[in-house]
Protein backbone atom coordinates (compact mmCIF):
# COMPACT_ATOMS: atom_id res chain seq x y z
CA UNK A 1 0.00 0.00 0.00
CA UNK A 2 1.19 3.57 -0.99
CA UNK A 3 1.83 5.50 2.05
CA UNK A 4 0.87 9.20 2.12
CA UNK A 5 1.63 11.69 4.85
CA UNK A 6 0.24 15.16 5.29
CA UNK A 7 -3.23 16.15 4.42
CA UNK A 8 -2.12 18.91 1.56
CA UNK A 9 -0.34 15.96 -0.46
CA UNK A 10 -3.24 13.29 0.13
CA UNK A 11 -5.56 16.08 -1.21
CA UNK A 12 -3.80 16.74 -4.38
CA UNK A 13 -3.51 12.62 -5.00
CA UNK A 14 -7.24 12.37 -4.32
CA UNK A 15 -8.12 15.25 -6.23
CA UNK A 16 -7.06 13.66 -9.34
CA UNK A 17 -8.67 10.77 -8.69
CA UNK A 18 -6.58 8.75 -11.57
CA UNK A 19 -8.39 6.23 -13.39
CA UNK A 20 -5.98 3.60 -14.73
CA UNK A 21 -6.81 2.91 -18.55
CA UNK A 22 -8.83 -0.87 -19.06
CA UNK A 23 -6.21 -3.44 -20.28
CA UNK A 24 -8.20 -6.49 -21.56
CA UNK A 25 -6.60 -10.04 -20.87
CA UNK A 26 -4.91 -11.58 -23.08
CA UNK A 27 -7.70 -14.43 -23.33
CA UNK A 28 -10.18 -11.53 -23.88
CA UNK A 29 -8.38 -10.18 -26.60
CA UNK A 30 -8.22 -13.08 -28.71
CA UNK A 31 -11.73 -13.96 -27.93
CA UNK A 32 -12.57 -10.14 -30.03
CA UNK A 33 -9.77 -11.13 -32.81
CA UNK A 34 -11.44 -14.73 -33.54
CA UNK A 35 -15.33 -13.19 -33.32
CA UNK A 36 -14.78 -10.34 -35.18
CA UNK A 37 -12.42 -11.01 -37.44
CA UNK A 38 -9.73 -7.81 -35.95
CA UNK A 39 -8.13 -5.98 -33.26
CA UNK A 40 -11.80 -3.92 -31.54
CA UNK A 41 -11.84 -1.49 -28.56
CA UNK A 42 -13.95 -2.58 -26.00
CA UNK A 43 -16.16 0.69 -27.34
CA UNK A 44 -16.26 -0.86 -30.92
CA UNK A 45 -17.17 -4.28 -29.54
CA UNK A 46 -20.17 -2.88 -27.95
CA UNK A 47 -21.54 -0.92 -30.75
CA UNK A 48 -20.95 -3.83 -32.97
CA UNK A 49 -23.28 -6.11 -30.58
CA UNK A 50 -25.67 -3.11 -29.91
CA UNK A 51 -26.08 -3.23 -33.94
CA UNK A 52 -26.95 -6.69 -34.11
CA UNK A 53 -29.35 -7.16 -31.43
CA UNK A 54 -31.26 -4.43 -32.13
CA UNK A 55 -31.52 -5.36 -36.20
CA UNK A 56 -31.13 -9.44 -35.42
CA UNK A 57 -33.24 -9.35 -32.39
CA UNK A 58 -32.94 -13.63 -30.91
CA UNK A 59 -30.75 -14.50 -33.65
CA UNK A 60 -27.99 -12.46 -32.72
CA UNK A 61 -28.46 -13.47 -28.67
CA UNK A 62 -28.17 -17.01 -29.69
CA UNK A 63 -25.16 -16.39 -31.71
CA UNK A 64 -23.25 -14.31 -29.12
CA UNK A 65 -24.53 -17.12 -26.33
CA UNK A 66 -22.42 -19.81 -28.55
CA UNK A 67 -19.61 -17.48 -30.10
CA UNK A 68 -18.50 -15.33 -26.64
CA UNK A 69 -19.41 -17.46 -23.55
CA UNK A 70 -19.35 -20.67 -25.79
CA UNK A 71 -23.13 -21.95 -24.64
CA UNK A 72 -25.67 -22.96 -27.11
CA UNK A 73 -28.78 -22.40 -26.48
CA UNK A 74 -32.06 -23.26 -27.77
CA UNK A 75 -34.39 -21.03 -25.74
CA UNK A 76 -33.96 -18.12 -22.70
CA UNK A 77 -35.83 -18.12 -20.68
CA UNK A 78 -35.80 -20.18 -16.95
CA UNK A 79 -38.74 -22.37 -16.57
CA UNK A 80 -40.31 -23.09 -13.68
CA UNK A 81 -39.40 -26.52 -13.34
CA UNK A 82 -35.88 -25.14 -13.25
CA UNK A 83 -36.62 -22.82 -10.53
CA UNK A 84 -38.19 -25.82 -8.48
CA UNK A 85 -35.21 -28.16 -9.01
CA UNK A 86 -33.02 -24.93 -7.63
CA UNK A 87 -35.27 -25.19 -4.32
CA UNK A 88 -34.80 -28.84 -4.20
CA UNK A 89 -31.17 -29.19 -4.02
CA UNK A 90 -30.76 -25.45 -2.30
CA UNK A 91 -28.52 -25.10 1.22
CA UNK A 92 -30.60 -24.70 3.29
CA UNK A 93 -28.18 -22.30 5.56
CA UNK A 94 -28.28 -20.07 2.08
CA UNK A 95 -31.45 -19.92 1.65
CA UNK A 96 -32.28 -18.89 5.55
CA UNK A 97 -29.23 -16.03 4.98
CA UNK A 98 -31.02 -15.07 1.94
CA UNK A 99 -34.67 -14.30 3.66
CA UNK A 100 -33.46 -12.80 6.18
CA UNK A 101 -31.50 -10.54 4.12
CA UNK A 102 -34.86 -10.43 2.21
CA UNK A 103 -36.63 -9.32 5.00
CA UNK A 104 -34.90 -6.36 5.85
CA UNK A 105 -34.05 -5.21 2.31
CA UNK A 106 -38.01 -4.65 2.39
CA UNK A 107 -38.08 -3.69 5.60
CA UNK A 108 -35.58 -0.62 4.89
CA UNK A 109 -37.48 0.19 1.71
CA UNK A 110 -41.04 0.28 2.72
CA UNK A 111 -39.95 2.30 5.73
CA UNK A 112 -37.99 5.13 2.72
CA UNK A 113 -41.90 4.71 1.20
CA UNK A 114 -43.32 6.12 4.47
CA UNK A 115 -41.16 8.79 4.80
CA UNK A 116 -40.67 9.42 1.28
CA UNK A 117 -42.60 11.80 -1.03
CA UNK A 118 -46.19 11.11 -2.26
CA UNK A 119 -48.69 12.73 -4.72
CA UNK A 120 -50.31 16.27 -4.00
CA UNK A 121 -52.85 18.73 -5.50
CA UNK A 122 -53.05 22.33 -4.40
CA UNK A 123 -54.12 25.05 -5.86
CA UNK A 124 -54.05 23.98 -9.34
CA UNK A 125 -50.90 22.11 -9.57
CA UNK A 126 -50.14 18.93 -8.78
CA UNK A 127 -47.67 16.18 -9.02
CA UNK A 128 -48.72 12.33 -9.89
CA UNK A 129 -46.15 9.71 -8.80
CA UNK A 130 -46.69 6.48 -10.53
CA UNK A 131 -44.13 3.14 -10.72
CA UNK A 132 -42.01 2.23 -13.69
CA UNK A 133 -43.88 -0.24 -16.31
CA UNK A 134 -41.61 -2.73 -16.57
CA UNK A 135 -37.49 -3.25 -15.36
CA UNK A 136 -34.78 -5.31 -15.95
CA UNK A 137 -31.89 -6.13 -13.68
CA UNK A 138 -28.29 -7.26 -14.84
CA UNK A 139 -26.74 -9.98 -12.34
CA UNK A 140 -23.34 -11.19 -13.12
CA UNK A 141 -23.06 -14.89 -13.58
CA UNK A 142 -21.52 -17.76 -15.47
CA UNK A 143 -19.10 -19.36 -13.17
CA UNK A 144 -20.06 -17.44 -10.13
CA UNK A 145 -23.25 -16.27 -8.32
CA UNK A 146 -25.00 -13.42 -6.94
CA UNK A 147 -27.92 -14.04 -5.51
CA UNK A 148 -27.36 -10.63 -3.19
CA UNK A 149 -27.44 -8.32 -6.40
CA UNK A 150 -30.56 -9.97 -6.96
CA UNK A 151 -32.14 -8.86 -3.80
CA UNK A 152 -30.78 -5.47 -3.61
CA UNK A 153 -32.03 -4.47 -6.75
CA UNK A 154 -35.32 -6.41 -7.09
CA UNK A 155 -36.82 -5.88 -3.89
CA UNK A 156 -36.43 -1.78 -4.02
CA UNK A 157 -38.19 -2.10 -7.77
CA UNK A 158 -40.98 -4.47 -5.67
CA UNK A 159 -41.68 -2.27 -3.08
CA UNK A 160 -42.09 0.97 -5.52
CA UNK A 161 -44.67 -1.21 -7.13
CA UNK A 162 -43.16 -1.90 -10.82
CA UNK A 163 -45.72 -4.13 -12.58
CA UNK A 164 -42.87 -6.12 -14.15
CA UNK A 165 -39.25 -7.61 -13.12
CA UNK A 166 -36.71 -9.11 -15.51
CA UNK A 167 -33.51 -10.74 -14.69
CA UNK A 168 -30.93 -11.54 -17.26
CA UNK A 169 -27.87 -13.26 -16.43
CA UNK A 170 -25.02 -15.23 -18.22
CA UNK A 171 -25.92 -18.95 -18.55
CA UNK A 172 -22.54 -21.56 -17.22
CA UNK A 173 -20.96 -23.54 -19.86
CA UNK A 174 -24.04 -26.31 -19.40
CA UNK A 175 -26.54 -24.23 -19.74
CA UNK A 176 -27.61 -23.49 -16.16
CA UNK A 177 -28.30 -20.92 -14.09
CA UNK A 178 -26.96 -20.69 -10.32
CA UNK A 179 -29.28 -22.31 -8.32
CA UNK A 180 -28.97 -19.01 -5.28
CA UNK A 181 -29.60 -16.60 -8.38
CA UNK A 182 -32.99 -18.59 -9.38
CA UNK A 183 -33.49 -19.13 -5.15
CA UNK A 184 -33.09 -15.21 -4.91
CA UNK A 185 -35.27 -14.15 -8.02
CA UNK A 186 -38.53 -16.59 -6.43
CA UNK A 187 -37.65 -14.82 -2.94
CA UNK A 188 -37.45 -11.32 -4.23
CA UNK A 189 -40.74 -12.05 -6.44
CA UNK A 190 -39.24 -11.38 -10.11
CA UNK A 191 -41.56 -12.37 -12.95
CA UNK A 192 -38.85 -13.56 -15.51
CA UNK A 193 -35.55 -15.11 -15.42
CA UNK A 194 -33.59 -15.31 -19.14
CA UNK A 195 -30.24 -16.78 -19.92
CA UNK A 196 -28.22 -14.38 -21.05
CA UNK A 197 -25.45 -12.13 -20.90
CA UNK A 198 -22.58 -9.31 -21.72
CA UNK A 199 -23.40 -6.26 -23.71
CA UNK A 200 -25.69 -8.37 -26.24
CA UNK A 201 -28.13 -8.43 -22.78
CA UNK A 202 -28.00 -5.11 -22.38
CA UNK A 203 -29.09 -4.58 -25.80
CA UNK A 204 -31.72 -6.98 -25.71
CA UNK A 205 -33.30 -5.26 -23.02
CA UNK A 206 -33.05 -1.91 -24.25
CA UNK A 207 -34.67 -2.72 -27.53
CA UNK A 208 -36.75 -6.47 -27.00
CA UNK A 209 -36.33 -8.96 -29.20
CA UNK A 210 -38.65 -11.78 -30.50
CA UNK A 211 -38.61 -13.29 -26.54
CA UNK A 212 -37.15 -10.72 -24.80
CA UNK A 213 -39.21 -7.45 -23.99
CA UNK A 214 -37.89 -4.21 -24.05
CA UNK A 215 -37.79 -2.52 -20.44
CA UNK A 216 -38.15 0.74 -18.94
CA UNK A 217 -34.42 0.83 -16.73
CA UNK A 218 -31.77 -0.99 -16.67
CA UNK A 219 -29.82 -1.60 -13.11
CA UNK A 220 -27.10 -3.95 -11.97
CA UNK A 221 -23.26 -3.70 -12.16
CA UNK A 222 -21.61 -6.02 -15.08
CA UNK A 223 -17.77 -6.02 -16.23
CA UNK A 224 -16.36 -3.28 -19.03
CA UNK A 225 -19.06 -4.74 -22.11
CA UNK A 226 -21.89 -4.36 -19.81
CA UNK A 227 -20.97 -0.83 -18.30
CA UNK A 228 -20.34 0.53 -21.76
CA UNK A 229 -23.41 -0.99 -23.25
CA UNK A 230 -25.79 0.66 -20.25
CA UNK A 231 -24.21 3.92 -21.61
CA UNK A 232 -24.73 3.24 -25.08
CA UNK A 233 -28.71 2.74 -24.64
CA UNK A 234 -29.02 5.26 -21.96
CA UNK A 235 -31.81 7.73 -23.65
CA UNK A 236 -33.44 4.86 -25.27
CA UNK A 237 -34.30 3.49 -21.75
CA UNK A 238 -33.19 4.63 -18.07
CA UNK A 239 -29.94 3.00 -16.05
CA UNK A 240 -29.32 2.97 -12.65
CA UNK A 241 -26.16 4.41 -12.93
CA UNK A 242 -22.46 3.18 -14.35
CA UNK A 243 -20.82 1.53 -11.18
CA UNK A 244 -17.56 1.05 -11.27
CA UNK A 245 -14.59 -0.57 -8.95
CA UNK A 246 -15.55 -0.56 -5.18
CA UNK A 247 -14.32 1.67 -3.23
CA UNK A 248 -13.90 1.89 0.98
CA UNK A 249 -12.37 4.89 2.96
CA UNK A 250 -11.82 4.07 6.47
CA UNK A 251 -11.76 6.94 8.89
CA UNK A 252 -9.54 5.94 11.55
CA UNK A 253 -7.98 7.03 15.00
CA UNK A 254 -5.87 5.09 17.91
CA UNK A 255 -9.30 3.24 19.44
CA UNK A 256 -9.41 1.50 16.21
CA UNK A 257 -8.54 -2.13 15.72
CA UNK A 258 -6.23 -2.28 13.17
CA UNK A 259 -6.80 -5.92 12.27
CA UNK A 260 -11.19 -5.03 12.08
CA UNK A 261 -9.11 -1.87 9.88
CA UNK A 262 -7.59 -4.13 7.95
CA UNK A 263 -10.24 -6.69 7.39
CA UNK A 264 -12.13 -4.35 5.90
CA UNK A 265 -9.90 -3.20 3.88
CA UNK A 266 -9.17 -6.89 2.23
CA UNK A 267 -12.83 -7.51 1.89
CA UNK A 268 -13.37 -4.42 -0.53
CA UNK A 269 -10.03 -5.04 -2.42
CA UNK A 270 -11.43 -8.98 -3.25
CA UNK A 271 -13.76 -7.51 -5.14
CA UNK A 272 -11.59 -5.69 -8.81
CA UNK A 273 -8.12 -5.23 -8.98
CA UNK A 274 -9.09 -1.40 -9.93
CA UNK A 275 -10.72 -1.10 -5.98
CA UNK A 276 -9.79 1.90 -4.02
CA UNK A 277 -9.07 0.99 -0.47
CA UNK A 278 -8.24 3.95 1.86
CA UNK A 279 -7.09 4.34 5.17
CA UNK A 280 -7.27 7.83 6.68
CA UNK A 281 -5.78 7.76 10.01
CA UNK A 282 -4.36 9.89 13.13
CA UNK A 283 -2.38 7.15 14.41
CA UNK A 284 0.70 6.26 13.20
CA UNK A 285 1.19 3.18 15.07
CA UNK A 286 -2.21 1.92 13.47
CA UNK A 287 -1.50 2.44 10.30
CA UNK A 288 1.66 0.21 10.55
CA UNK A 289 -0.27 -1.95 12.14
CA UNK A 290 -2.72 -2.11 9.31
CA UNK A 291 0.05 -2.25 6.83
CA UNK A 292 2.14 -4.84 8.07
CA UNK A 293 -1.49 -7.03 8.34
CA UNK A 294 -1.97 -6.11 4.23
CA UNK A 295 1.89 -6.92 3.36
CA UNK A 296 0.85 -10.54 5.01
CA UNK A 297 -1.98 -11.22 3.27
CA UNK A 298 -0.35 -9.61 0.11
CA UNK A 299 2.34 -12.32 0.17
CA UNK A 300 -0.22 -15.46 0.22
CA UNK A 301 -2.52 -13.74 -2.35
CA UNK A 302 -0.02 -13.38 -4.85
CA UNK A 303 -0.84 -11.72 -8.25
CA UNK A 304 -4.97 -12.19 -7.57
CA UNK A 305 -7.37 -9.69 -7.52
CA UNK A 306 -6.84 -8.94 -4.13
CA UNK A 307 -3.15 -8.17 -4.25
CA UNK A 308 -3.47 -5.88 -7.15
CA UNK A 309 -5.95 -3.62 -5.60
CA UNK A 310 -3.62 -3.51 -2.54
CA UNK A 311 -0.89 -2.61 -4.39
CA UNK A 312 -2.79 0.67 -5.49
CA UNK A 313 -4.23 1.40 -2.22
CA UNK A 314 -3.50 4.22 0.59
CA UNK A 315 -2.41 4.79 4.16
CA UNK A 316 -3.18 8.70 4.54
CA UNK A 317 -1.46 10.06 7.76
CA UNK A 318 -3.55 13.31 9.05
CA UNK A 319 -3.30 16.24 11.75
CA UNK A 320 -6.84 15.45 13.07
CA UNK A 321 -10.08 14.00 12.17
CA UNK A 322 -11.41 17.41 10.84
CA UNK A 323 -9.02 17.08 7.71
CA UNK A 324 -10.03 13.55 7.33
CA UNK A 325 -13.64 14.07 7.03
CA UNK A 326 -12.62 16.85 4.34
CA UNK A 327 -10.61 14.38 2.47
CA UNK A 328 -14.25 12.12 2.22
CA UNK A 329 -15.93 14.28 1.08
CA UNK A 330 -12.97 15.31 -1.54
CA UNK A 331 -12.72 11.67 -2.92
CA UNK A 332 -16.59 11.09 -2.21
CA UNK A 333 -16.42 6.95 -1.79
CA UNK A 334 -18.96 4.75 -2.29
CA UNK A 335 -18.18 3.31 1.15
CA UNK A 336 -16.80 5.49 4.34
CA UNK A 337 -16.13 3.68 7.56
CA UNK A 338 -15.92 5.73 10.72
CA UNK A 339 -13.84 3.69 13.28
CA UNK A 340 -13.08 6.43 15.87
CA UNK A 341 -14.08 7.09 19.61
CA UNK A 342 -17.63 8.91 19.32
CA UNK A 343 -18.56 7.90 15.79
CA UNK A 344 -21.89 9.31 15.58
CA UNK A 345 -20.50 12.85 15.81
CA UNK A 346 -18.80 12.95 12.35
CA UNK A 347 -21.73 11.79 10.67
CA UNK A 348 -23.48 14.58 9.52
CA UNK A 349 -19.73 16.47 8.51
CA UNK A 350 -19.57 13.84 6.03
CA UNK A 351 -21.77 15.46 2.84
CA UNK A 352 -20.49 12.66 -0.21
CA UNK A 353 -20.71 9.32 0.27
CA UNK A 354 -22.66 6.54 -0.97
CA UNK A 355 -23.17 4.59 2.45
CA UNK A 356 -21.65 5.59 6.57
CA UNK A 357 -20.64 2.72 8.41
CA UNK A 358 -20.44 3.60 11.90
CA UNK A 359 -18.37 2.01 14.71
CA UNK A 360 -16.62 -1.30 14.75
CA UNK A 361 -20.06 -3.45 15.00
CA UNK A 362 -20.92 -1.89 11.64
CA UNK A 363 -18.91 -4.15 8.87
CA UNK A 364 -19.15 -2.74 5.30
CA UNK A 365 -19.81 -6.86 4.80
CA UNK A 366 -23.00 -6.59 6.41
CA UNK A 367 -23.71 -3.85 4.15
CA UNK A 368 -23.07 -5.78 1.15
CA UNK A 369 -25.16 -8.43 2.23
CA UNK A 370 -27.93 -8.36 5.22
CA UNK A 371 -28.19 -4.78 6.32
CA UNK A 372 -31.04 -3.76 4.50
CA UNK A 373 -30.20 -0.45 2.24
CA UNK A 374 -29.47 -1.39 -1.40
CA UNK A 375 -25.43 -2.23 -1.77
CA UNK A 376 -26.10 -0.45 -5.03
CA UNK A 377 -23.79 2.70 -4.68
CA UNK A 378 -22.41 5.31 -6.11
CA UNK A 379 -18.99 4.97 -7.22
CA UNK A 380 -16.11 7.08 -9.16
CA UNK A 381 -17.22 10.31 -7.28
CA UNK A 382 -20.52 10.13 -8.49
CA UNK A 383 -21.98 10.43 -4.51
CA UNK A 384 -21.36 14.07 -4.97
CA UNK A 385 -24.27 14.16 -7.17
CA UNK A 386 -26.32 10.86 -6.92
CA UNK A 387 -27.61 8.18 -4.32
CA UNK A 388 -27.40 4.69 -3.67
CA UNK A 389 -30.32 2.62 -5.32
CA UNK A 390 -33.95 2.90 -3.86
CA UNK A 391 -37.55 3.23 -4.45
CA UNK A 392 -37.77 6.64 -6.03
CA UNK A 393 -35.60 5.05 -8.84
CA UNK A 394 -38.16 2.87 -9.88
CA UNK A 395 -40.74 5.92 -10.03
CA UNK A 396 -41.65 8.91 -12.43
CA UNK A 397 -43.47 11.80 -11.75
CA UNK A 398 -45.96 13.22 -13.60
CA UNK A 399 -46.68 17.24 -13.00
CA UNK A 400 -49.74 18.61 -13.75
CA UNK A 401 -51.45 22.35 -14.02
CA UNK A 402 -55.09 23.17 -13.72
CA UNK A 403 -55.44 26.94 -13.51
CA UNK A 404 -58.83 28.61 -12.86
CA UNK A 405 -59.84 31.81 -14.55
CA UNK A 406 -58.61 33.71 -11.98
CA UNK A 407 -55.36 32.48 -11.72
CA UNK A 408 -54.96 33.00 -15.82
CA UNK A 409 -55.99 36.86 -14.77
CA UNK A 410 -53.23 37.06 -12.18
CA UNK A 411 -50.51 35.60 -14.42
CA UNK A 412 -51.18 35.83 -17.55
CA UNK A 413 -49.41 39.26 -18.06
CA UNK A 414 -46.00 38.18 -16.56
CA UNK A 415 -45.94 35.33 -18.99
CA UNK A 416 -46.53 37.69 -21.96
CA UNK A 417 -44.05 39.64 -20.95
CA UNK A 418 -41.47 36.92 -20.53
CA UNK A 419 -42.28 35.36 -24.27
CA UNK A 420 -41.51 38.72 -25.59
CA UNK A 421 -38.35 39.30 -23.69
CA UNK A 422 -37.28 35.57 -25.30
CA UNK A 423 -38.15 36.32 -28.58
CA UNK A 424 -41.16 34.16 -29.06
CA UNK A 425 -44.24 36.19 -29.97
CA UNK A 426 -46.74 33.43 -30.65
CA UNK A 427 -46.21 32.12 -27.19
CA UNK A 428 -47.15 35.80 -25.98
CA UNK A 429 -49.93 34.93 -28.15
CA UNK A 430 -51.68 32.02 -26.94
CA UNK A 431 -51.96 34.01 -23.47
CA UNK A 432 -53.02 36.87 -24.89
CA UNK A 433 -56.05 35.36 -26.60
CA UNK A 434 -57.22 33.96 -22.99
CA UNK A 435 -57.08 37.08 -21.46
CA UNK A 436 -58.64 38.85 -24.42
CA UNK A 437 -61.45 36.15 -23.77
CA UNK A 438 -61.88 36.55 -20.19
CA UNK A 439 -62.34 39.72 -20.49
CA UNK A 440 -65.11 39.28 -22.88
CA UNK A 441 -67.28 36.81 -20.28
CA UNK A 442 -67.19 39.80 -17.93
Amino acid sequence: MIRVTGFNKAKALLTRRIFPEITLPAGVKAKIRDVFGGELTPDQVVERIIADVRSQGDEALFDYTKKLDEVELSFFEVGQGEIQAAWQKADQGLVSALKLAADRIWAFHLKCQQKGRSSFSENGLAQQLRPLDRVGIYVPGGAAAYPSTVLMTAIPARVAGVREIIIITPPRKDGSIPAATLIAGHIAKVDRIFKIGGAQAIAALAFGTQTIPKVDKICGPGNIFVVLAKKKVYGIVDIDGLQGPSEIVIVADDTADPYLCAADLLAQAEHDPLASVILITTSSELANKVATEAEEVKKLESQTTLSQALERGMLIMVDNLDEAIELVNLFAPEHVSLIVENAERYINQISSAGCIFVGEASAVALGDYVAGPSHVLPTGGCARFSSPLGINDFVKATNIISLDKATLQKLGQAAITMAKAEGLPYHARSVEIRLKRREKDR
